[in-house]
C-alpha cells in the first residue's frame, strides 16, 4: 500500500507537504516523491529503499516554492508522474493496485501510446493511470473512465494550475480524508498526518467521489456512492494507530480485537506480549480483558528498519525481521507467553525470527493469538502478497491434501475438521505451543463496521 498527501495553503505549502507526506512512511518502502505548483510544476523523486524519507527530502522541499503540492510514499512505482497533456501540465500520485494493468497497457500500445517510466521492465502503474485519464474529454471524465476500466483499486491526487483533484477508488478500498486548518486544506490517506499539522477532519471521501481543493476551498466534482467496502486490513495491520477510517480509530479497533481473542481463550500464562509495532495494541486489548500482565520480551529497534511485510523480496523481508526485533532474556526465560500478532502471512518470519528467538532464550510456552483469520487469498486491490503459494494457510492445505487444490471452502469454515487440521499443521510448523486465530465475525465486530461495508477478500475470496 502507498500513502498519498496533498495540500493547498494560502502561504508556502512545502513544509506541510514535507511532514504530511513523511507521516505515510509506514506504508511504502520503495520510492517517494513530491510535486509542487508554484507558477510551474516542480518534482523530486528518490529511491528510499534502505533510507528514510526525511533524510532524502530534507533539502529538496526547501527549494520547492508554491502553495499547492502533492506527495507520495510508494510501495512499488516511482511517483509523482508529470505529464504535459491536452489538459495542460499536471502531476499525479496513486494508491492501489491494477490487476489488469498488462491488458490495459497493451491496448494503449495499439493506440500508439508509449510509456517513459519503466521500473524493472514493468509499466509504471501511475503513468498508466495518467495516460488513461488524458483519453477523457476532461479530467473528471478521464478519471471516471479510467476507474471504470481497471480491475482492482486506484485512489489518486492530481495537481495542476486549478488545484488538487482528489479521487477515491470506486470500491472505497483505500481511504482518502479531507482536512481543514483555517483557510488551508489538505487530503491524505492517513488522517494521523493531520494531527501535528493542525488540520481537522471535515470529510471522508466516498467511493468514486471526486473533489477539487483550490484556493477558495473544497468543491465536489463528482458525488460518490454509499456502498463502501474499505480494506479491513487497515485496522488489523496496515494503518497507523492514530488514524481514523470512516470515523473508526485504528488503535481502539486493535484493542477490541485483542479483547475478542481473550474472551474466547482460557489459557494460563505469565504474560501477554505483542509483536511490535502493530501487534502491541492487540496485546493491550488481550491483557485488559484477560487480566494477564502485559510485558515486552521482544523490543523493536526502530531507527532505519522498515516493516518486514512490505518489501518486495523475501530476502529483504527476512533480514528486517531478523535484525529489528531484539529479545530480552531476563523477561523470556522460564515464562509462559501469550504472543499476539496482527496476522500470519507467509509465516517464515514468525517461525524463524520470533518464535525461534523466544525458544532460544528459554520461553517455557509460546501461545500465538492472531487478530484475524487465516489469510487464504492474495490481495487484488493493493500490494501485499501476490501468490497463493506463499501464504502459510495454503502451504498447510497443500501439505494436508498432497497437492494444491482450487476449492478451499471446507478450510474456510472455522468449525470444520479441515480448518482445525490446518491450524494444527501451522502450529507445529511454527513451533508454537498453541495457536488461535480470530474468528471472522469477531474481527468484523471489533472493527465496528457492518460486514457489507468491509472488503474481506483475503479471508473469504469474495470480491467487493
Amino acid at each position: 500500500m502507498s500513502g498519498i498527501f496533498g495540500v493547498v495553503t494560502k502561504k508556502a505549502c512545502n513544509e506541510d507537504l514535507y511532514y504530511g507526506t513523511d507521516y505515510h512512511s509506514h506504508l511504502g518502502t520503495q520510492f517517494a516523491g513530491l510535486a509542487v505548483f508554484g507558477g510551474d510544476l516542480q518534482r523530486k523523486i528518490h529511491d528510499i529503499r534502505g533510507s528514510q524519507f526525511k533524510a532524502k527530502f530534507h533539502e529538496d522541499y526547501k527549494s520547492m516554492p508554491g502553495n499547492m503540492g502533492i506527495g507520495v510514499i510508494s510501495a512499488r512505482d516511482e511517483q509523482p508522474i508529470v505529464i504535459n497533456s491536452k489538459f495542460g501540465p499536471f502531476a499525479i500520485v496513486t494508491n492501489g493496485y491494477i490487476d489488469n494493468a498488462n491488458e490495459l497497457a497493451k491496448k494503449l500500445f495499439k493506440e500508439g501510446k508509449s510509456f517513459s517510466e519503466v521500473t524493472d521492465g514493468r509499466v509504471n502503474l501511475t503513468e498508466l493511470v495518467a495516460k488513461m485519464i488524458i483519453n477523457g474529454k476532461n479530467i473528471i471524465d478521464g478519471i471516471q473512465k479510467m476507474s471504470a476500466k481497471i480491475e482492482g483499486s486506484c485512489s489518486l491526487l492530481l495537481l495542476n494550475k486549478e488545484g488538487i483533484y482528489a479521487a477515491r477508488d470506486k470500491h472505497g478500498i483505500t481511504p482518502l480524508v479531507i482536512g481543514r486548518r483555517g483557510k488551508d486544506w489538505a487530503v491524505t490517506t492517513e488522517s494521523s498526518a493531520f494531527l501535528n499539522l493542525g488540520y481537522k477532519i471535515v470529510k471522508y471521501l466516498e467511493p468514486g467521489e471526486i473533489v477539487l481543493l483550490d484556493k477558495s476551498g473544497l468543491k465536489t466534482k463528482c458525488k460518490g456512492i454509499k456502498t463502501n467496502q474499505i480494506c479491513s486490513f487497515l485496522w488489523i495491520y496496515t494503518g497507523f494507530p492514530a488514524s481514523y477510517y470512516d470515523d473508526i480509530n485504528v488503535e481502539t479497533a486493535r484493542e477490541r480485537c485483542g479483547a475478542c481473542l481473550a474472551e474466547k481463550d482460557n489459557i494460563i500464562a505469565d504474560m501477554v506480549a505483542g509483536i511490535p509495532d502493530s501487534g502491541t495494541a492487540h496485546a493491550i486489548g488481550y491483557s485488559m480483558r484477560s487480566g494477564i500482565p502485559l510485558r515486552r520480551p521482544l523490543v523493536k529497534y526502530t531507527p532505519g528498519f522498515d516493516r518486514s511485510y512490505t518489501p518486495p523480496s523475501q530476502e529483504k523481508r527476512d533480514l528486517i525481521a531478523k535484525m529489528k526485533l531484539i529479545p530480552i532474556p531476563a523477561i523470556i526465560k522460564g515464562k509462559r507467553i501469550v504472543f499476539c500478532d496482527d496476522s500470519i502471512v507467509r509465516g517464515t518470519q514468525l517461525k524463524n525470527y520470533t518464535i525461534q528467538k523466544l525458544s532460544q532464550h528459554g520461553a517455557k510456552e509460546i501461545h500465538l493469538r492472531i487478530a484475524c483469520p487465516p489469510l487464504m487469498f492474495p490481495c487484488k486491490f493493493n500490494y501485499s502478497t501476490r501468490s497463493i503459494h506463499e501464504l502459510a494457510a495454503r502451504k498447510a492445505i497443500k501439505a494436508l491434501e498432497g497437492s494444491d487444490i482450487k476449492n478451499v471452502k471446507k478450510y474456510l469454515n472455522e468449525n470444520s475438521k479441515e480448518y482445525k487440521k490446518m491450524v494444527n499443521w501451522i502450529t507445529k510448523d511454527l513451533g508454537a505451543t498453541t495457536l488461535n486465530y480470530q474468528k471472522l465475525e469477531d474481527m468484523i465486530k471489533a472493527i465496528g463496521l457492518p460486514k457489507n461495508k468491509l472488503c474481506l477478500y483475503c479471508w473469504t475470496g469474495r470480491h467487493p
